[in-house]
């Protein structure tokens, strides 16, 4: 295990359910209750990307944009296209504006998986989307690590999986479900690891260091067992250095020092931990490499900013919603998809 599989734990495509959207430019689809994580591709054709308070993103064919926003956005042929398709939170597509498009004359229609005016797929735009609606404390790292919109270019790998992802939509198959949950974690992984490669990204603490052969395998230690009790001097020997250079080439690369990071990581974890039914202080603390609770919680009160038990109390009062969404779109023959997922 290493940051970013942590990071990334419990976050699955799960379960999707499809609602389609099918016509001719122009089209748009609104998305009125966004996860916390979205992703939009263009796997055929160009569209634009509108999201409050930003200028509109222009995304080519193959594109991939990872979208961090708590307001509606719309995804379009054309900036000024207004949208014939919102989807909900609920994974519902609802088709506006009545059975028939004002001044084109083009009948609409709504069936069990289908809104638009014809059932075929074959567009020359295709729009694919995704939203994680990321309940899990582990993840907050990776999100505050990213913009508000980030664009990653297309590449043969991301281009290869997108292709794979644009024809196993067009067709219903046996096991096509399975497919595409799986389909929509590798993405959202490959996107990730593209953005942060970036020499313009800030990825999250410790994510550049795994390259590093000595602290990349002290930071995946850390991750596999963080109640281990480690002092720097243990952290050092697992290194191969002495406990002076490591110390300094570990606070370089990660940006902060060794025990500070551990001790981040370890409240990261117990305050997900404190989700879990019947958690208590004690046992929490216990996972995460504390004897007794009294210093975990001030441990957890100092690097949080609240108590243990207000946390857990906060959590138990807004509860953990567990629910994602995403979705494809097409036009020109254009299709829209939404696709319900839950973090597992």
């Amino acid at each position: 295990m290493d940051l970013l599989d942590d990071y990334l734990t419990g976050v699955r495509a799960q379960g999707a359910a499809f609602c389609n959207a099918v016509s001719t430019p122009p089209w748009g689809l609104r998305f009125t209750d966004p996860a916390p994580l979205a992703l939009g591709a263009l796997a055929r054709g160009s569209g634009w990307l509108l999201t409050e308070g930003a200028d509109p993103v222009r995304l080519e064919q193959g594109d991939i944009a990872l979208v961090r926003t708590a307001s509606p956005f719309t995804v379009a042929d054309r900036p000024d296209s207004e949208p014939r398709v919102y989807v909900d939170g609920a994974n519902r597509c609802v088709l506006t504006g009545g059975p028939t498009r004002e001044g084109d004359g083009r009948t609409w229609r709504i069936t069990a998986r289908t809104v638009g005016e014809t059932t075929d797929p074959g567009g020359t735009d295709l729009l694919l989307t995704a939203g994680y609606r990321v309940g899990s404390d582990l993840s907050g790292p990776l999100l505050d690590a990213l913009p508000p919109v980030a664009v990653v270019r297309p590449d043969p790998g991301l281009a290869a999986l997108l292709d794979l992802i644009a024809t196993e939509v067009e067709h219903e198959e046996p096991g096509q479900q399975v497919v595409l949950d799986r389909f929509l974690d590798l993405l959202l992984v490959r996107v990730l690891r593209s953005w942060f490669a970036r020499a313009d990204a800030t990825p999250p603490p410790g994510y550049r260091a795994l390259a590093d052969p000595e602290i990349g395998h002290v930071l995946r230690r850390l991750h596999e067992d963080p109640a281990h009790p480690w002092t720097v001097a243990l952290l050092a020997t697992e290194a191969g250095m002495s406990r002076t250079a490591f110390a300094r080439r570990f606070t370089a690369l990660v940006g902060r020092p060794p025990l500070t990071y551990l001790t981040e990581w370890r409240m990261t974890l117990a305050a997900e931990r404190l989700r879990a039914p019947g958690a208590t202080v004690t046992t929490v603390a216990r996972a995460v490499g504390y004897a007794d609770g009294f210093a975990f919680s001030a441990a957890f009160k100092r690097v949080r900013g609240v108590s243990p038990s207000a946390h857990r109390a906060a959590v138990t009062t807004a509860g953990t919603g567990t629910g994602t969404t995403a979705g494809t779109g097409t036009g020109a023959g254009a299709a829209g998809m939404t696709a319900g997922m839950r973090t597992g």
